[in-house]
């Protein structure tokens, strides 16, 4: 059990490092949010989960690895939300991608 719970926590904290990479290579703010969100989510996912069973079957303690699962369930839906908040804020305040969108959902949300 100990070798999934490494394996998990390793590849958890190889999502996170990729995502952290992403940000500093993408090229433009909606780029960057995209990288920051969606790969560090499957970063903290991985980390939660390795967490959980190292808390239900090293610890022992069935009480931390729920809080665990809970706390990687509220990053897993919140982080994507409020990403899309914040590219959301950045576009109605004038920011916009290097290349010309083929699709402008913004824009209709905020042009109507």
């Amino acid at each position: 059990m100990r070798i999934v719970i490494d394996i998990l926590i390793a590849v958890g904290f190889i999502f996170a490092l990729a995502g952290a990479k992403g940000v500093i290579q993408m090229p433009d703010a909606f780029c960057r949010m995209q990288a920051s969100t969606c790969i560090t989510t499957l970063g903290i996912l991985g980390v939660a989960l390795g967490g959980a069973l190292y808390a239900f079957f090293v610890l022992g303690s069935v009480g931390t690895g729920v809080k665990v699962l809970l706390l990687g369930l509220l990053i897993l839906t919140i982080n994507p939300i409020g990403a899309h908040s914040i590219a959301k804020g950045a576009y109605k305040s004038g920011v916009r991608p290097e290349k010309e969108m083929e699709i402008d959902d913004y824009g209709r949300d905020f042009h109507d």
